[in-house]
């Protein structure tokens, strides 16, 4: 977090802060130069070239990330997702920036290896030196236990993956923070950045994350809390973290690798379905988030494997072969907060009810729309777009119709004009995983419907939280409306046929003969109404367990339906 930067100002390396400096100078000169003041004057020509000059600009940081790495490449990945601040051209750019960097050589592994550990030969009866792949801050290497240090787990000799940080990384990490400090005062300077977001608080948070991804005792804890999580489902795998030979540099974790999650062809040759495996992802991801409301940050390809399980010849009888998802590198890991899970389940709640007023009311709560939106606006678009998207499958949800597309933004076109929305910043890691999660499952089964995960998840909330207290509540506030309503019309027809609504009824005869009829319609008893809404009550009391009552409500729904038969007119 920034407050390392504070403790320790010194910075090691002045030549990559100057260059990381240099750059942004540049970029901020590129859209003063063109933005500012050229745009004043020839406004409809640097328009049209604005969206090629961002991909230059997006280019050129992809280049400087991976000749730098540390940081930069971290903060590339972290822009990606930061589609309210930034043009889509520069997102899109960043989005494949992928967290490969030459490796260390192996001398300065084992350094670190035997400062850390002591002698390597004392944990390790095999280290291979060819690593099996290297990132901005760490590499990992495959090697194989002492037989006697796996007593505990298995007294054999077992093969790990050891996470090893490259030398000098904090120094590095301190020193690009520190530079980007400053960076984020200058953006704040540009009005249309700090309309849209606090550039420090960003980069306060994270700060926050890279300490936290250096600290591999924390990588450590969130491993054991995910095997903890999925304990009791045989189809998530969580690799093993060996403690004792661990430190805050070096992580020695159990092997779970197998067939990469993007090598359908493999799966398919052993006999997995590569669409069961999407829903299988799916399915954990959906239990991280709105079951425990802590989740795997880092879903890309390098991080997910498959392994089979079972004899492979089970395509023979005419079923797929069993597998298992593992889950590496848990340095990344995003934690919702109480207030923030209550809203999301309250977003999954609405989307599996097609509630477009409460899916904008629970957006509005996590801070999706800036302050003074029309929500009532919001709430019509949301449910054309609910009414547009529902069931579709995600090759189709990737792929929208251009008609329909501007269809919609023809109809809302004064909330596309306004655009009042922002992503909270507690949201930009879920968003990142999001979006690379629906990569992923679109690339394994483009068929998937992921709308049915979404009502398995939405009402077993519903079962779960809807509990009698809830249930009895809501239900007298239905039974409340419901009940004044006749007379709230009534007062309205009182008003307008003495002219106090002159405005909208008197000129209009027709309408007011209409709405005699409709006073008295409801001046008698609606039983379809209250057979409904006791319909309903059943509904909810029986979803929430409370079987008697809802038995008791579907009982009284009868014999009002009839009564109306007898007493109808």
């Amino acid at each position: 977090m920034t407050t390392h930067i504070e403790e320790q100002p010194e910075i090691i390396d002045r030549a990559r802060y100057r260059k990381i400096l240099w750059f942004f100078t540049g970029v901020l000169a590129n859209v003063i130069w063109w933005d500012l003041l050229v745009g004043q004057i020839f406004k409809s020509w640097v328009r049209r070239g604005r969206p090629e000059r961002y991909r230059r600009m997006a280019r050129r940081f992809r280049e400087v990330a991976i000749e730098m790495g540390g940081v930069m490449i971290k903060l590339g990945q972290f822009l990606s997702a930061r589609v309210d601040v930034l043009p889509p051209e520069i997102t899109e750019e960043l989005s494949g920036l992928q967290d490969e960097v030459p490796p260390v050589p192996f001398d300065e592994i084992e350094t670190i290896l035997n400062v850390e550990l002591g002698d390597v030969d004392d944990h390790f009866t095999h280290f291979w030196a060819e690593p099996l792949a290297a990132a901005s801050l760490g590499q990992a290497h495959c090697a194989r236990l002492v037989p006697a240090a796996g007593t505990n787990h298995n007294p054999n000799p077992k093969d790990v993956v050891v996470k090893v940080q490259r030398p000098n990384i904090e120094d590095v990490v301190r020193t690009d923070l520190a530079a980007l400090s400053v960076v984020s005062r200058w953006v704040m300077r540009y009005r249309p950045i700090r309309k849209r977001a606090d550039v420090p608080a960003l980069l306060e948070e994270f700060s926050e994350t890279m300490w936290e991804e250096l600290d591999y005792i924390s990588e450590a804890d969130n491993a054991e809390r995910f095997a903890e999580m999925f304990a009791d489902d045989p189809g998530v795998r969580i690799p093993y973290v060996y403690r004792q030979h661990s430190t805050r540099r070096v992580l020695v974790l159990e092997d779970v690798s197998g067939i990469k999650i993007t090598d359908e062809g493999a799966m398919k040759e052993a006999g997995i379905d590569p669409g069961e495996v999407a829903i299988r992802l799916l399915d954990a991801y959906f239990h991280q988030i709105f079951g425990e409301g802590f989740f795997h940050a880092d879903p890309h390809p390098g991080n997910l494997f498959i392994q089979p399980i079972g004899p492979a010849d089970g395509r023979a009888n005419g079923q797929n072969r069993s597998f298992r998802l593992s889950f590496v590198d848990f340095g990344m890991v995003g934690h919702i907060e109480e207030l923030m899970g209550e809203n999301l389940r309250r977003v999954l709640v609405a989307v599996t009810q097609r509630n477009a007023r409460e899916l904008t009311l629970a957006f509005n709560d996590l801070g999706f729309f800036l302050p003074g939106t029309d929500l009532d606006r919001i709430s019509e678009a949301q449910e054309q777009l609910l009414a547009q998207i529902w069931g579709r499958n995600l090759a189709e949800l990737s792929q929208p119709d251009p008609e329909e597309v501007q269809e919609f933004s023809r109809e809302f076109r004064d909330i596309m004009f306004e655009f009042p929305f922002q992503v909270p910043q507690d949201f930009i890691f879920f968003g990142r995983a999001m979006g690379m999660l629906s990569g992923l499952s679109s690339q394994l089964d483009p068929s998937i419907n992921p709308w049915q995960l979404v009502e398995k998840y939405g009402r077993n909330l519903m079962g779960s939280q809807v509990g009698a207290e809830f249930g009895l509540a809501t239900i007298a506030e239905w039974l409340r409306v419901f009940l004044i309503l006749p007379s709230q019309v009534e007062r309205v027809l009182a008003a307008a046929e003495s002219g106090r609504l002159r405005v909208q009824t008197t000129q209009d005869r027709a309408l007011l003969r209409r709405l005699d009829r409709i006073e008295k319609r409801i001046s008698r008893p609606n039983w379809s109404l209250i057979v409904a809404v006791l319909l309903l009550c059943g509904t909810v009391f029986y979803v929430a367990s409370e079987e008697t009552l809802g038995y008791i409500s579907w009982g009284l729904a009868g014999f009002f339906l009839l009564l109306s038969l007898i007493l109808r007119d």
